[in-house]
């Protein structure tokens, strides 16, 4: 488990928010003092072979680069003396328990924006070269030592025919050497060139997605398509003969015109949007159902708590619920309950004293679909040193 705990030295949080959060890079020295790896570089290698988990492998050779994407059997994965070769895994909070624990020192950042933590390690020389991102990032440096090129892109042209967006024309402004338990933040759009110095080198990604407004909006314009249902049915008006075929009928343009004007979301519809979309799990997770009756489930919960599976994403409004996809009903919408699973990801035993017949029951019916752990379901699987599944 990961024992880490983030340290602002001269800065706080606020002063963070406040200052640098979206503004400017920054770079904490010790950030996490005395770090040790998640993961051995047998385990992370043997997480890129597992068909659940995605991965890449980059690799160069001059000006040439050679993408390719996991699983890996360990014959695939270069000899690790190899230079200029770097593993990318992504979602590693998804299936290692120590990885998601983690992340729990960035809430201060709203969970809405939390994509995952991506580990990559690196041959000496490895990297994946100048490029952009278009999320927020903190990158811990986590075994051995990496060189940092960063400054603003001032041209985002892209160098032709590479299997991977890089800068043609990167120009940094600030070169930096991190080692184990240093931490760099940069906002979106950042140009950053990152190469391993020595083997072994391991960093851990800590991204925050930052949604563009079209794809907020196909994502709205998708869910208020999905919940028309019935309507008038086009019927066409008086047609006469000699009309050119392929004339694309006027009336029909009216009517998909007419159609798109019924639409007019409020407030309430865009959370609801909102919230199903950012907790959808991404399609590569799975959760497995315990074999235990909805009863049994119900009774553990109440005697030993519950929290949510690592995989398990849960957002809230004033009016509604969200976990994984889906809406609470409009009953246990106002649950404070519920509220505080999300905020606190675990409910005690002692919290669920006062819990509705309702509330028990989604709960029963989370742990049965795998979303949550009763609390001797998590005392067990820690207990046995199981990272994965469960």
């Amino acid at each position: 488990m990961s024992n880490a705990t983030l340290n602002w030295g001269h800065f706080t949080a606020t002063r963070f928010l406040r200052e640098v959060w979206q503004r400017k890079p920054l770079l904490l020295r010790q950030a996490f003092a005395g770090f040790a790896p998640l993961l051995s570089r047998a385990q992370l290698f043997a997480l890129a072979g597992d068909e659940d988990v995605e991965s890449r492998l980059l690799q160069r050779n001059g000006r040439r680069w050679l993408l390719d994407h996991g699983p890996f059997s360990r014959r695939q994965i270069p000899p690790v003396e190899q230079r200029n070769w770097t593993l990318l895994v992504q979602g590693v909070n998804l299936h290692v328990d120590a990885a998601s624990e983690l992340l729990s020192q960035f809430r201060f950042i709203p969970d809405a924006r939390l994509d995952d933590l991506m580990i990559s390690w690196a041959s000496d020389g490895g990297g994946v070269g100048p490029h952009q991102d278009a999320y927020d990032v903190f990158l811990l440096q986590a075994a051995g030592r990496r060189r940092w090129r960063i400054g603003p892109v001032l041209d985002a042209t892209l160098q032709p025919g590479k299997p991977v967006k890089l800068l043609a024309h990167f120009e940094p402004e600030e070169d930096l050497i991190l080692e184990p338990g240093d931490m760099l933040y940069l906002p979106p759009g950042w140009g950053h060139d990152g190469i391993a110095v020595g083997n072994d080198c391991m960093t851990y990604s800590i991204g925050f997605r930052a949604p563009p407004q079209g794809e907020l909006l196909k994502e709205v314009l998708w869910q208020l398509a999905e919940s028309q249902h019935g309507g008038p049915i086009y019927s066409d008006p008086p047609l006469r003969v000699g009309a050119p075929p392929a004339l694309l009928p006027p009336a029909m343009v009216k009517f998909a015109a007419q159609a798109f004007a019924r639409l007019k979301p409020d407030a309430t519809v865009f959370e609801s949007v909102l919230g199903t979309y950012l907790t959808t799990p991404k399609p590569q997770v799975w959760f497995e159902s315990p074999q235990a009756s909805l009863a049994s489930l119900r009774r553990a919960c109440q005697q030993t708590g519950c929290r949510l599976d690592r995989r398990s994403k849960m957002l809230y409004t004033a009016q509604a619920v969200f976990i994984n996809g889906e809406a609470v009903s409009a009953e246990l919408a106002p649950s404070g309950l519920l509220r505080t699973l999300a905020d606190q990801h675990r409910l005690s035993a002692l919290q669920l004293k006062g819990a509705t017949t309702g509330e028990l029951a989604v709960l029963a019916q989370w742990c049965a679909q795998g979303w949550l752990l009763t609390g001797d379901m998590a005392t067990a699987a820690a207990a046995t040193g199981k990272t994965r599944r469960g």
